[in-house]
């Protein structure tokens, strides 16, 4: 049996997670910001769930959280972060604020609550780190712009991360889902809709979302026993692409990166200093 601690665990993949987890007998620190969305749970599976308020865009709060569990619950393998959401926009429609909250939550609550981890990891000497991001780490769609600041932040942040703790016994995994049923579209954050972006891409996306004919043809939940197995895997996947979508998109965009790079090789080694 495995303790989990996992983030925004309320709604989609991060509640779907923790019943899953559950259901195998593991053990779950969950948090989220209304406590009381896990009762269900709670009264089904006991002291076999654990449960906390966290609101990720308060460091103090995380630091107390993460401190709490680990000193109730003693060793805790897996940390899971798991809690954001999508500012749905073009890049000129969003407001200050939105793009700050946008900040705070995906990347700087999800560094806070490693950091935070860290400590403990390294006292019992190992663990896995799970840092949600999605296929828009790799590749990116309009109307996402600054969904995809964060994630693309985040995949920087754990690809360097994981170099740093290895040798610590602390895997780091970076997983990518495609697009799924879950409560992610509901949870979208939207901003004013601008007329001149109404032909554009941004525009054709948007249509696509409130129509229905955006395509979603992942299976959440092979998706997430994918993630729960992935934990058993040693060494730690660096990441974990989910879903066809995904790996389709990230693999398209990453062969026209290199075939771009490969394009400028000529200006690129003409910069270099000769011996």
């Amino acid at each position: 049996m495995k303790t989990w601690f996992i983030t925004g665990t309320s709604t989609g993949l991060g509640r779907i997670l923790t019943e899953k987890l559950l259901q195998q007998g593991q053990r779950v620190a969950a948090t989220l910001r209304k406590p009381d969305a896990l009762d269900d749970l709670k009264g089904q599976y006991g002291n076999q769930l654990w449960v906390a308020r966290l609101d990720v865009t308060d460091s103090a709060q995380i630091k107390d959280v993460v401190k709490k569990a680990f000193d109730e619950l003693g060793q805790i393998d897996v940390i899971v972060n798991n809690a954001g959401y999508a500012l749905f926009c073009a890049a000129e429609e969003a407001s200050d604020e939105q793009i700050r909250q946008q900040i705070d939550t995906n990347i700087l609550g999800s560094v806070q609550v490693i950091r935070a981890a860290l400590p403990f990891l390294r006292e019992q000497r190992g663990g896995r780190i799970l840092q949600l991001s999605s296929a828009g780490g790799q590749t990116t769609y309009p109307n996402f712009s600054y969904y995809h600041l964060t994630k693309w932040a985040m995949e920087g942040f754990c690809d360097t991360l994981a170099k740093e703790v290895a040798p610590l016994n602390i895997g780091v995994t970076i997983v990518e889902p495609g697009a799924h049923h879950t409560a992610f579209g509901a949870a979208l954050a939207t901003a004013p809709v601008m007329e001149a972006y109404d032909k554009t891409p941004a525009g054709d996306i948007r249509r696509a979302m409130q129509s229905g004919t955006f395509p979603i043809k992942n299976d959440v939940d092979r998706t997430v026993q994918s993630i729960i197995e992935c934990v058993e895997t040693s060494p730690a996947p660096l990441r974990l692409a989910l879903g066809g979508d995904a790996y389709r998109d990230m693999r398209a965009a990453l062969v026209s990166r290199l075939e771009a790079l490969d394009n400028q090789k000529a200006t690129a080694m003409a910069s270099e200093m000769q011996d």
